[in-house]
């Protein structure tokens, strides 16, 4: 539960301009996370968020580049845990997880910002990873299979 939700904090604070913890306590809960304050403030501390000043003169939470490679780390981990199967369908490689595990799995495999994955979609228990061409997205199967073993 804790590495979800730290992957979800990240993609998070890479998505909105967070600037007080309060305001990631209520993206947390619109996502489903019941946290507290202390958690919230704990999570920060163990992945090492910093405040970095925008050009209004306001701070936002950023991810140092030692908690992204923390995340990259725990890519296969996390993958190999929650993956069932990977097919491909043309351009597209389709994943499917233990029920209620895509998110984190999708966030993770976003964090390994592969080249040549052009977007990727996750729902309860599946993700979509768009590619660039039937080709890469055959390499990209190959590859995510390598994970699962």
């Amino acid at each position: 539960m804790k590495t979800t939700r730290h992957n979800k904090i990240l993609e998070l604070i890479n998505k909105y301009p967070i600037t007080t913890q309060e305001e990631l306590i209520d993206y947390l809960r619109n996502e489903g996370y019941d946290v507290t304050q202390s958690t919230v403030s704990r999570d920060i501390k163990q992945l090492r968020l910093t405040k970095t000043l925008l050009p209004d003169g306001k701070y936002r939470y950023q991810a140092s580049p030692s908690s992204e490679k923390g995340a990259k780390n725990n890519f296969r981990s996390i993958f190999s845990s929650s993956v069932i199967s990977i097919e491909q369908a043309m351009n597209l490689v389709v994943i499917k997880t233990f029920s209620g595990m895509a998110q984190a799995a999708c966030a993770a495999l976003d964090m390994m910002s592969f080249d040549s994955i052009v977007g990727t979609l996750a729902g309860e228990d599946t993700i979509f990873v768009v590619c660039l061409s039937p080709e890469i997205a055959s390499a990209c199967a190959e590859e995510f299979n390598q994970y699962l073993n």
